[in-house]
């Protein structure tokens, strides 16, 4: 099985759960952990299972995330598993009622990401998942790198 998994990260969080991610799916030479800027449309050609996380910034994914999402071509993802992922704060960890707000009108980074995936032919195999942080600059929760590999184990089984 070829994979790919493409992440931006602002404060490493991210990257740590896309590595974490990459190395449940299998062996380096059958999986790229890559970050957007890096991906080029070919290195998609034969990929079966593409999974792209981003941090919630502004409550949807990065720039670049968002850019290099636009960039495929309308069916780039056909016949190709997909899933999606973010890094955020959990509302459990916030006493703030306006952000609790902004998250229930606007959301997370995943679901966009997920919605954007399915929209260029992919099967999204799994529904959108956080990660969660400390606080905005990290670090993980403990637990989440290994909850990221259990997730991406599921990922596969799908």
């Amino acid at each position: 099985m070829k994979a790919m998994v493409v992440y931006d990260s602002v404060f490493g969080n991210t990257e740590k759960v896309a590595q974490a991610i990459g190395d449940a799916l299998g062996a380096p030479e059958d999986v790229s952990v890559l970050r957007v800027g890096e991906v080029k449309p070919e290195q998609l050609a034969g990929v079966q299972v593409l999974i792209v996380g981003s941090p919630t910034r502004a409550f949807s994914p990065t720039p670049a995330t968002k850019a290099m999402l636009r960039a495929l071509s309308a069916k780039a993802l056909s016949d190709v598993k997909v899933a999606a992922f973010d890094t955020r704060i959990s509302m459990e960890d916030t006493d703030s009622g306006f952000l609790r707000t902004m998250v229930k009108v606007f959301g997370y980074a995943a679901k966009p990401i997920a919605d954007r995936l399915k929209s260029k032919g992919g099967d999204l195999v799994l529904e959108p998942e956080g990660f969660y942080v400390q606080d905005s600059e990290g670090p993980l929760k403990e637990g989440e790198l290994e909850r990221a590999a259990a997730w991406a184990q599921q990922v596969i089984a799908e």
